[in-house]
């Protein structure tokens, strides 16, 4: 890989060797800065997660192309601020859709675990990751030695568990990603939203840790007498800005039935 180029204030024009990132302009407590997407290779190009359907921002995408093709489109997962622009981007260069949902392709291809996308001698391999949703994937870049993550791993602060996820599965997905992380020797996360990740596995690491040490909390909280998972919230997450404890209280939803409780 030639390095990352990681501007100091913003994701926008984050890239290594065959990835560039263009920033969507929908900033939140949820996207962060806003969604990450990534145009793949050189000539010909796959782009992953064209964003939500806001036509300033497909346009941008498009004038960045310049002169090259477009010949696939891939999600990483069907939530609306990644894939909301599919269609109409899709439209806007020519190029299919392809997910893991079949209700977000346009085309007769699909993605799943284990499938190889090759467009102009660049590939993308295709890891399963469910647990943010159902139909997270994440995809790796051999030739950049960097992983897509799409919201399984963010580039700041931590994912939610959202409610069509589940824990068990992310869990297993954090796993798989830093064993993977590992046997790959890689240099980078490219996440959907934030910073790129330059450290893959203490990134993966520090997530992990997380999610163990938040579900100890929730077992604490729970021997102190909290029952719902507003009560748990007000303990686990009280020096978390108020504003994000809707969003807490459906991860506590996913730890506590992953812990077996009502």
């Amino acid at each position: 890989m030639s390095g990352l180029h990681i501007p100091i204030d913003t994701p926008d024009g984050s890239r290594t060797a065959h990835a560039e990132n263009v920033l969507a302009p929908n900033p939140g407590m949820m996207t962060l800065d806003g969604t990450n997407t990534w145009v793949i290779g050189t000539d010909e190009v796959m782009v992953v997660d064209p964003g939500p359907d806001d036509a300033a921002h497909l346009d941008r995408v498009v004038r960045h192309l310049g002169e090259r093709r477009v010949r696939q489109i891939l999600l990483t997962h069907g939530h609306s601020d990644h894939s909301g622009g599919a269609r109409r981007f899709a439209e806007l260069v020519g190029a299919p859709v392809r997910a893991l949902d079949p209700r977000h392709r346009l085309g007769s291809e699909g993605l799943a675990d284990g499938d190889v996308v090759a467009v102009g001698g660049v590939e993308l391999h295709v890891y399963g990751t469910p647990g943010h949703s159902f139909d997270s994937l994440c995809f790796w870049l051999p030739e950049d030695r960097a992983m897509l993550t799409g919201d399984t791993v963010l580039g700041r602060g931590t994912t939610v568990i959202a409610q069509d996820g589940g824990l068990a599965d992310y869990l297993r997905s954090l796993d798989r990603l830093r064993q993977a992380a590992e046997e790959l020797a890689a240099d980078a996360l490219l996440p959907g939203h934030g910073p790129v990740l330059a450290h893959p596995i203490g990134a993966l690491d520090g997530y992990i840790r997380h999610r163990r040490e938040r579900l100890d909390q929730i077992r604490s909280a729970q021997k102190q007498g909290a029952r719902t998972p507003r009560e748990i919230v007000e303990i686990v997450y009280a020096d978390v800005d108020r504003q994000l404890w809707p969003m807490a209280e459906i991860s506590v939803r996913a730890q506590l039935d992953y812990l077996g409780s009502p």
